[in-house]
Formats: structure tokens, C-alpha cells, sequence
């Protein structure tokens, strides 16, 4: 390669990285596991958030791996219960927070391209 290569090449792939979009950084409430989920959810029909953050926004900034798993985990097991809460009581308060974080998982999965579908799937 010649003198000028390597440095149109550097500054080629720092243009490149630059140019790519940021991950969304996952709020560290959005770590705080099942039960900060169901405090949370034990707020609807007000504002249901995990220190103001939205529970839809956490799955959105959802975006590595370990972050999906920690956040889908605990979205799973807070449906899990509140689904056998609502099974026994189809008008309690079980079935309104079911409902709030399913609304919370599709409107946080709608922001994503796709690859939050299965856990939409599996908490419906």
C-alpha cells in the first residue's frame, strides 16, 4: 500500500463509524429486575414507569443481547404471575396490569426492527 493509502483508509473507516447510529443506552432502572416490574405495574391505571422510564421504553433501548435477556426475563415472569392472577379474577387488578404491560412490550417492540417479536409473542 502506498504512503497515502493507509491514511485515506483510517479516515475512510472512522467516517464510516461515526456515520453509524448509537445504540440507546439501557437505563440501569430498566435492570431492576421482576419486582421493581410489578411496583411498577401496581401504579395503572396512572404512570407506569421504573424510575420515569417507561416500561415500553425500556425494551426499546433494549438493543444488546444481555440487556434483552435481562428485560424480556422479567417482563416474562411479571406476565407469568399476573396471568394466573387474571385466569382466577378476569376483572381484578391482575388483568389491568397484564394488560398495561402488554400494551408497554408491543409499543417498546414496535420501535424495534423485529427481533423483539418473539417476546411479544410469549407475554400475549
Amino acid at each position: 500500500m502506498g504512503r497515502l493509502t493507509i491514511p485515506a483508509l483510517a479516515v475512510a473507516l472512522l467516517v464510516v463509524g461515526c456515520a453509524r447510529e448509537q445504540e440507546p443506552v439501557l437505563a440501569a432502572a430498566c435492570r431492576s429486575g421482576p419486582d421493581a416490574v410489578q411496583a411498577a405495574l401496581a401504579r395503572a391505571p396512572g404512570a407506569v414507569s421504573l424510575d420515569g422510564t417507561r416500561l415500553s421504553e425500556c425494551l426499546g433501548r433494549a438493543g444488546q443481547p444481555g440487556d434483552i435477556q435481562q428485560v424480556g426475563g422479567d417482563y416474562l415472569e411479571v406476565a407469568t404471575v399476573l396471568a394466573a392472577d387474571a385466569r382466577r379474577d378476569p376483572e381484578g387488578r391482575a388483568a389491568l396490569r397484564l394488560g398495561y404491560l402488554v400494551g408497554a412490550v408491543r409499543r417498546g417492540a414496535a420501535s424495534t426492527q423485529g427481533f423483539h417479536s418473539e417476546m411479544v409473542r410469549r407475554i400475549e
